[in-house]
């Protein structure tokens, strides 16, 4: 219990932090958010919790193969002035290519 305490405490922050940031910073909070923080973070945790190399591994593996296909999200905001569409329809299009995106990864996975 205390490990998911302290990894919530631990997650909570760089997202405050990143949040916060983006009002003053936004080009320096978008660098920060897109660095694999997150990622550093949770291979650690997953490692510790459950010392097994192999699951880390995969794990790491799917991060590497779902860190482009997520980018997917963010088409949508790249068209949005071109298509004249709003940021809620936006949002809502980036979450129905993440959705694409779930089942373009797990295909990849397959693969390698």
């Amino acid at each position: 219990m205390t490990l998911l305490i302290l990894k919530t405490i631990i997650a909570a922050i760089v997202i405050s932090f990143c949040s916060w940031l983006s009002g003053k910073r936004p080009d320096l909070a978008g660098f920060i958010a897109a660095l694999p923080i997150a990622t550093l973070i949770v291979l650690v945790f997953s490692y510790i919790e459950y010392k097994n190399a192999q699951i880390t591994i995969a794990f790491a593996k799917s991060i590497f193969v779902g860190v482009p296909v997520s980018l997917l999200f963010f088409v949508p905001f790249l068209l949005a002035e071109k298509l004249n569409i709003s940021f809620w329809q936006s949002y809502s299009a980036g979450i129905g290519f993440l959705v694409i995106g779930f089942f373009l990864h797990k295909a990849i996975l397959t693969l390698i």
